[in-house]
């Protein structure tokens, strides 16, 4: 009797916790679809906030295998470029150099030392990993203020035009509001959405595909991959392909991109595999500290790291495709 009462609180205890992972992540997609429209302002506010706290859940991960970074000139270079990338893009480029720069000198001159390889690594790794590629997002936001109706506007428009009709609504709209949300809405900010959603959907169909279909371990065509994440299938890696594929395919013909039904799977198997290898980077890293988890940020879902691996090396991809490919694929095609 004991055993099948243990049994029954083990299996209404996993059904609870699924059922709390369903919220946390409905909860969290409304959350980030409102920080992704939320204007270039905030948007990039929320984003130095979040990298300061996945760089303080990198360094410390790092310091526990002994190492000893000049984490707090990282921290301070990461959040320097989010902040260039908003004020300051063409500028954003020479942050990497420059703090790096000022990283030698203060191993040179403020250490009763000599730092050793592992220290210097982990520092520009910190900087280069955890700022200069995510802080891409920032630039990508910022493209097309000018930006061209999607085939949303039409249901979309009426509503926003109700709205403004309402004196009572834009009454009550506080005064400083316009000015904190500045543009709220640009073809940067209609990428990120779509793009940010195939990553995310590439994550769950490769969950539930590996799970159904998965037997070929991902040891059989990258050994250290394999060991990486031993967990992972080839039957999970393309399911999330596929899901992936679907979502950005929708998105390429709501945001009327040129070629879309050709330029839409070939963006969408790009983020798949692009967001897999975040993932196993980030999983490589724990691997070698002894992690499980970068950290406890997040009740029963680890740490800020845990949850954006995924979104870190997507993120030139992306601005490489909605600042040149897109645009030069629009000229070919009026041409």
């Amino acid at each position: 009797v004991s055993t099948q009462n243990n049994e029954g609180d083990l299996t209404s205890s996993k059904k609870a916790k699924k059922g709390r992972s369903v919220l946390f992540g409905a909860t969290m997609g409304l959350a980030v679809a409102a920080w992704v429209y939320s204007g270039n302002y905030v948007f990039t506010g929320l984003f130095t906030l979040m990298t300061a706290l996945g760089q303080l859940e990198y360094y410390r991960m790092v310091m526990n295998t002994g190492i000893y970074p000049a984490r707090r000139i990282s921290v301070l270079g990461a959040c320097a470029m989010f902040v260039t990338a908003l004020f300051a893009p063409n500028l954003h480029q020479i942050c990497l150099p420059v703090f790096a720069t000022y990283t030698m000198i203060w191993f040179l001159t403020m250490r009763r030392r000599t730092a050793t390889i592992p220290e210097i690594a982990t520092t520009f790794t910190g900087m280069f990993y955890l700022g200069y590629i995510p802080s891409f997002w920032v630039r990508i936001r910022l493209i097309g203020a000018g930006r061209q109706p999607t085939r949303l506007a039409p249901i979309v428009q009426p509503i926003f035009t109700r709205l403004s009709e309402i004196s009572s609504v834009s009454s009550k709209v506080p005064s400083f509001l316009p000015k904190t949300i500045h543009l709220p809405i640009t073809t940067g900010s209609n990428f990120i959405f779509w793009s940010w959603l195939c990553i995310a959907f590439s994550d769950v169909g490769g969950y539930f595909a590996g799970r159904r279909f998965g037997k070929t371990k991902l040891s059989a065509i990258s050994p250290a991959a394999g060991k990486t994440s031993p967990n992972k299938t080839v039957e999970g890696v393309v399911g999330g392909c596929v899901f992936s594929v679907i979502l950005a395919t929708l998105g390429a013909w709501i945001q009327k991109w040129p070629y879309w039904s050709i330029v839409g799977p070939i963006h969408g198997v790009s983020l798949a595999l692009l967001g897999l290898l975040g993932d196993l980077t980030a999983s490589m890293l724990k691997r070698d500290a002894g992690l499980k988890d970068f950290g406890d940020f997040i009740p029963d879902h680890g740490g800020i790291m845990d949850r954006v691996d995924s979104y870190i090396f997507t993120a030139p991809w992306c601005w490489l495709m909605c600042g040149y490919v897109i645009p030069w694929l629009r000229k070919f095609a009026n041409a």
